[in-house]
């Protein structure tokens, strides 16, 4: 055994005749004066033929992998690198689990018709593009910035399908065209368009009970063409004596007799809108066929119109009267027969969940749910209304139209607004969706109905409620009813006093010709109220204390803030005059507390609340006032009057009164994360 001594670079040792090809020499029979100048810089130490020790001191650039595996086994290398590698993958699992727990925890996302009030138009009444003096489509594309401006998202436009007018477009001529008066299919392709781009969506009124008499399937239908014999309900009859007692909504029989066929056909609405056949699966192919062709062009949902009178018994019976000793012949309206063979039949909510699945095929896209709100008035029944929500099994409607604030104006009071508000939210299954209405095409204006000075108390009242809101045009700055010189409305030329023209009047643009809505000079379809020199949307725009900038600001608040848009509902107070509630969040120091006077000025006094803190800041009052703050046990509201009060409390009002409380789905804020979380 040899041994020679490194004594220069770095006491450097290496093998003599390295593996790594890079530093083995070219020829094995060097040089003497390369092996001397080797000799004077290394030193090899061999300790046999075969055995090679390394005993670097230290890893260097450009080592060879041996040297680099040699050391990389060592204790101070290799530990930190295993507790890096582990350190990433227990972050990875600790990221993954956590963004696991998020998603679990996190309450369900709101759908766009959750967040967003719905706006009514009555195209007829909207905006006259043409000149014509009627209002249309290109109208209503010409004032998208409206919307934009209220923050609303959701328009309801109601029929512009092709149609006789007889019912002002509820007389369905044909599913699948646009009525020439209103414009054209490229017209209508056009407002989706621009609705869509500016991020909003389109709700088409959908008439599935009746058609027109001039629809094609009716002309087939009376002329005893296969298939569309029995797509209407016809019945053996004579023209002086119907099948039956059924009255019609119009009033008088639901028959009328057809000199082609030689039968009676039914009719729930006017003798010109003769009802289909859903007992007939021909007829619900047809009418989910419509359903498909719109969707397809992208319209976002459908109001489905009179739902309830879609199906009738069989067997024709007579329906009792509500005073068994009328006189029969008497009996010519719908409130004095009880309609146990003609609302709400057996089979009707199946024909309804199985287009609410035919519009869900529609819907996965992420944005593009087709929202699906069904129109039934059921009165006093309200358990009949709510089944329209649909079972734990089978998904109907998001739900059904809430009409009863309408009734509000009948006994105006802080007692009767809690009362219509609790019968809804008592009602409502557990887990859905409210919703609130003041005002639509058929029922009179609420300035009109309750007197112009609670409009905006009802529009606070509207926005400041759990659930989606419902605003039928004009209703935004304060618009009343008109009497009309020319009655147009066929139910208002039978019964005057029950005409719809007074609440369908043009909408109040500025105070220019036909208030902005017409450049007709000879006149409109219905005449201009009065007061639209003063009562306008240009106007009230640039005052910052009017209805609209009003609704607007409310409008802005029920979509930024989360106590209003996911928070509990409670009611704290009410009495002849004052209706209050208040809106908190579990996790949220903040809370917001609703005064509404629906009679006299008056102070209300909530010290009995304990959970409310004694200082109140106003954050919104519908009238001028001065004073910033207010003590909860000394409140001054006006007649009219509505006050936005906002609060900073740890207690919750909640937890010790159930019965006064309600919220769709539980969520609580998490101030750290600010994030929210079921609980």
């Amino acid at each position: 055994m040899s041994s020679i001594k490194i004594t220069n670079i770095d006491t450097v040792e290496l093998q003599e005749g390295a593996q790594n090809a890079a530093f083995q020499e070219d020829d094995d029979d060097t040089s003497e004066a390369s092996s001397s100048r080797e000799h004077q810089a290394t030193s090899f130490s061999f300790t046999g033929p075969e055995e090679t020790v390394y005993t670097q001191i230290k890893p260097y650039a450009g080592m060879p992998k041996e040297v680099l595996l040699l050391y990389s086994s060592k204790a101070c290398y290799r530990v930190p690198r295993e507790l890096l590698f582990w350190l990433v993958i227990a972050c990875t699992l600790a990221l993954i689990a956590t963004t696991i727990t998020i998603v679990a925890l996190s309450p369900r996302c709101m759908s766009w018709w959750q967040l967003t009030p719905v706006y009514q138009v009555y195209p007829r009444s909207f905006k006259d593009s043409n000149a014509d003096g009627v209002g249309d489509l290109k109208g209503i594309r010409e004032k998208l910035s409206h919307f934009e401006y209220l923050n609303i998202k959701a328009i309801w436009i109601s029929p512009f399908y092709k149609s006789p007018m007889r019912d002002f477009g509820y007389d369905v001529e044909d599913f699948r065209q646009v009525d020439p008066l209103f414009g054209t299919m490229e017209d209508f392709d056009d407002l989706l368009t621009s609705m869509h781009d500016k991020g909003l969506k389109l709700i088409m009124d959908y008439i599935p009970n009746h058609t027109s008499d001039k629809h094609i399937w009716f002309q087939l239908s009376r002329n005893g063409t296969e298939p569309y014999k029995d797509y209407y309900i016809w019945a053996n009859c004579t023209a002086d004596k119907p099948p039956n007692n059924w009255v019609s909504v119009f009033g008088n029989s639901t028959w009328e007799y057809d000199e082609i066929r030689q039968q009676c056909y039914l009719h729930q609405f006017l003798k010109e809108q003769p009802d289909l056949n859903y007992r007939n699966p021909r007829v619900i192919e047809e009418m989910t066929d419509i359903i498909h062709f719109w969707l397809k062009k992208g319209v976002d949902g459908f109001r489905m119109d009179a739902v309830k009178h879609m199906l009738e018994a069989t067997h024709l019976r007579n329906e009792p009267q509500v005073d068994p000793n009328q006189d029969p012949s008497t009996v010519d309206t719908e409130f004095e027969l009880y309609h146990d063979y003609t609302y709400t039949q057996q089979g009707l909510h199946e024909i309804l969940t199985d287009w609410r699945i035919e519009m869900d095929a529609y819907s996965r896209e992420p944005g593009r749910y087709r929202f699906m709100v069904v129109e039934c008035y059921d009165y006093e029944e309200i358990e009949k209304t709510m089944r329209y929500y649909g079972t734990s099994y089978a998904k109907e409607s998001d739900f059904p139209f809430n009409f009863y604030l309408l009734y509000l104006p009948d006994d105006l009071s802080g007692n009767q607004a809690k009362g219509l508000v609790n019968l809804w939210m008592s009602k409502m299954p557990k887990g859905k969706w409210p919703n609130w209405v003041v005002g639509n095409h058929d029922k009179p204006r609420i300035g009109s109905s309750a007197g112009k000075e609670y409009v905006r108390a009802m529009n606070m009242l509207l926005l400041t409620l759990p659930g989606t809101p419902t605003t039928y045009y004009g209703e935004e700055i304060g618009m009343v009813n008109v009497n009309v010189s020319v009655i147009q409305d066929p139910f208002g030329k039978d019964d005057p006093s029950n005409g719809r023209d007074p609440q369908r009047t043009p909408m109040q643009w500025n105070d220019q010709l036909n208030s902005g809505f017409s450049d007709n000079e000879t006149g409109t379809w219905l005449d201009i109220a009065p007061d639209y020199s003063t009562v306008n949307v240009e106007l009230q725009q640039a005052d910052p204390d009017s209805t609209i900038s009003q609704y607007r600001a409310l409008s802005l608040l029920k979509e930024s803030d989360i106590v209003l848009s996911r928070g509990w509902f409670c009611n704290v107070w009410s009495d002849v005059n004052v209706f209050a509630y208040l809106r908190e969040l579990d996790g949220l120091k903040k809370g917001l507390l609703v005064v509404l006077n629906f009679g006299m000025d008056t102070t209300t006094d909530l010290s009995s609340v304990s959970e409310l803190p004694d200082s109140l800041t106003v954050h919104l009052s519908t009238v001028p006032i001065s004073q910033k703050t207010f003590s909860k046990s000394r409140i001054p509201t006006s007649r009219g009057q509505g006050l936005l009060l906002e609060y900073s409390t740890n207690q919750r009002f909640h937890p010790n009164h159930a019965s006064e409380c309600y919220v769709s789905e539980k969520a609580c804020y998490l101030p750290a994360l600010d994030i929210l979380y079921k609980c």
